[in-house]
C-alpha cells in the first residue's frame, strides 16, 4: 500500500522544497508533492517553483523569522543547483 511517504519521494522535490509549496499554497504535502511534480514537467515550470520559494523567503524576512529564511534559502540553493533550468528565462 502507497503511504504519504511514498508519494513525497515519488517526486523530483526534496521535502523541503515540498514543504515550500505547501506553505505558499496553503495545502497540504501531498497536494504539495502532486502540484510540484506537476509544475517541473510543465514549460517554465521550474521557474514557478524557484518564484514561490523566493515569495517564502521574502515572507519569512518580512515576519523576521531569520530560521525559516535559512531554511527556505538552504531549500532554494539545493533546487537551483538540482534544477539549473529553474534560472533559465528569469532576469
Amino acid at each position: 500500500m502507497i503511504n504519504e511517504n511514498d508519494i513525497l519521494d515519488m517526486t523530483c522535490l526534496t521535502r523541503e522544497q515540498i514543504a515550500a509549496i505547501a506553505h505558499h499554497e496553503h495545502i497540504d504535502e501531498v497536494s504539495a508533492a502532486e502540484l510540484g511534480e506537476y509544475l517541473m514537467h510543465l514549460h517554465h515550470g521550474p521557474q514557478k517553483v524557484q518564484a514561490m520559494i523566493c515569495e517564502d523567503i521574502s515572507e519569512a524576512l518580512h515576519a523576521d523569522d531569520l530560521t525559516r529564511a535559512r531554511g527556505l534559502y538552504a531549500a532554494l540553493k539545493e533546487f537551483v543547483a538540482e534544477h539549473p533550468e529553474a534560472l533559465r528565462g528569469n532576469g
